[in-house]
Parts: C-alpha cells; structure tokens; sequence
C-alpha cells in the first residue's frame, strides 16, 4: 500500500511486474478525513483492501486534495469516503471531482467504484450530489454505498473494512 507520500510506478494492465505475473490492479482510496473518527474510518478501509489474501492489488491512500486526475486515471476502481457537511459531500472531495471531472470524463467511463458516508444525520444529500456527478462520469457503481449514520460506533470500522476488503478482493479476482 502507498499513500500520499509513497510512489507507485505507473504501467498498463499488461505488463508484467514479475515473469509470468500480470501488474498489480490499481485500488485508489480518495476519503476526506478531518478528525480522528474519520481518519479511522479511512485507516479501516485501507486495512481491508490491504488484506494479506489480496495478492494482486496495489492500494493508494489519498486525501481529495491530494489526488487528482493522474490518480483517477491510473487506478482500476476506486472507493470514494466522505463526511456530510450541511447535507452535502465534503468540500474536499467536491474539489476533487470538479478538478477531474473533465480531465477523466471520456476516459475513465465504466470506473468501478464504492463510497462510504459519515453522516451525522441521513446521508441522502450526500449521496444524491455524488450519484449525480459519479452518473454524469459513467463510472459503474459495484458495491451498495456505506452510510455511516448518527453517533460514531466502533462497528463503522468493521463495516468500512469489509468494505475494503469486498472492493480489493473483487479486483484481484478479476469481477470487476
């Protein structure tokens, strides 16, 4: 797993890293984490993508004002987490998709991808502004969205490994 200070070499899907090997897929983690819960949170999902039964993927952890097109564009599915903030997504990640929209719009159509929310209240605002803009991109939605709602329970944590866990594994075995 690399993160936003480790360096990853870029190659295509067919190229081989060791003989007779394919190149690891490509799992990029966008979350918005501003406090210790959410950075939990993002830490979970991380963990289960970077289980040691996913032999294939190569994972990247990065805050939304880290990442941009180059990132989108070199992964093979993505996982999505933010807060809700006023019933809305986090201004960060809203950053993000208004920085990579055009730059990935023709060239990242049928992205797998997943989110999770963290909402204090319901979540629905949050997940309309991102199924809108994620629609508008033609990314491919392959697992139900996690909402992380009301008071912060440590069984979040579980959940967003599974999470991880579910996406990571999809890609290695090729389902996605």
């Amino acid at each position: 797993m690399s993160d936003s200070n480790g360096s990853d070499s870029k190659g295509s899907d067919s190229e081989k890293s060791e003989v007779g090997k394919p190149s690891a897929k490509r799992l990029l983690i966008v979350a918005h984490a501003p406090s210790s819960n959410t950075l939990r949170l993002r830490n979970a999902v991380a963990a289960g993508a970077s289980h040691s039964d996913i032999e294939n993927v190569d994972v990247t952890v990065l805050a939304p004002l880290d990442a941009g097109p180059d990132d989108v564009l070199a992964c093979n599915a993505i996982i999505l987490g933010t807060t809700e903030n006023l019933g809305y997504m986090s201004g960060a990640l809203k950053d993000f998709f208004d920085r990579c929209y055009y730059p990935c719009l023709e060239k990242t159509q049928g992205l797998p991808f997943t989110f999770y929310i963290r909402a204090g209240h319901d979540g629905t605002g949050t997940r309309r502004a991102i199924d809108s803009i994620t629609t508008g991109l033609r990314w491919k939605l392959v697992q139900e969205p996690l909402l992380c709602r009301g008071n912060y329970a440590d069984e979040f944590e579980q959940q967003c490994e599974e999470l991880g866990l579910y996406i990571a594994a999809s890609l290695d075995n090729g389902l996605i």
